[in-house]
């Protein structure tokens, strides 16, 4: 029995997965060997099952803002999407603001930064923040990133990033 899969991505998002005159949509469809139909806000992935779990990941990260191209790293086998929502640490809107400022920094800067260090893709979009990258380089941008919500200095998240970055290229030294 084939199960295929679902997806809800915001209709502003939707556009974008499409693309150009479907551009977009087929070279997805192409890339995650899987066909995609589109109904309002609510996208079927028909295909392998494996191909099936890989394409669900990229529909999503397109949807919680992602530009297709860098959704599209997660076709590699150590690539991973982690989503987390902004709603279950703040409480009102002009809270959420706050820490999604925090999240980005003036100009950006704190979350090139954290894309930097852990060689990870950050979108902030809506209430979530969505982080693409391996495993390992992903729970450390999720962990400098809660820190930054819980109202860790930028400075001290700062000290945390370098420290594993130091950490890593010990163990890739040795």
């Amino acid at each position: 029995m084939h199960i295929m899969q679902y997806v809800r991505i915001p209709l502003e998002r939707v556009p974008v997965l499409i693309g150009e005159n479907g551009e977009t949509l087929r070279d997805l469809e192409k890339q995650t060997r899987t066909r995609m139909q589109l109904d309002d806000t609510s996208v079927e992935i028909e295909g392998d099952s494996m191909d099936e779990w890989i394409a669900v990941d990229v529909v999503k990260a397109v949807g919680r803002g992602f530009p297709p191209e860098k959704a599209l790293k997660l076709l590699k086998e150590d690539m991973t999407l982690m989503i987390i929502s902004l709603k279950d640490y703040t409480g009102t809107k002009k809270e959420l603001s706050r820490k999604k400022g925090r999240i980005i920094g003036e100009k950006g800067r704190t979350r090139k930064f954290i894309e930097d260090i852990t060689c990870s893709d950050i979108c902030i979009y809506g209430n979530t923040v969505g982080i693409i990258g391996s495993l390992d380089d992903v729970e450390i941008a999720r962990e400098a990133i809660l820190r930054l919500i819980r109202g860790s200095q930028h400075a001290a998240v700062y000290r945390f990033l370098e420290g594993q970055r130091r950490q890593k290229i010990q163990l890739d030294y040795y």
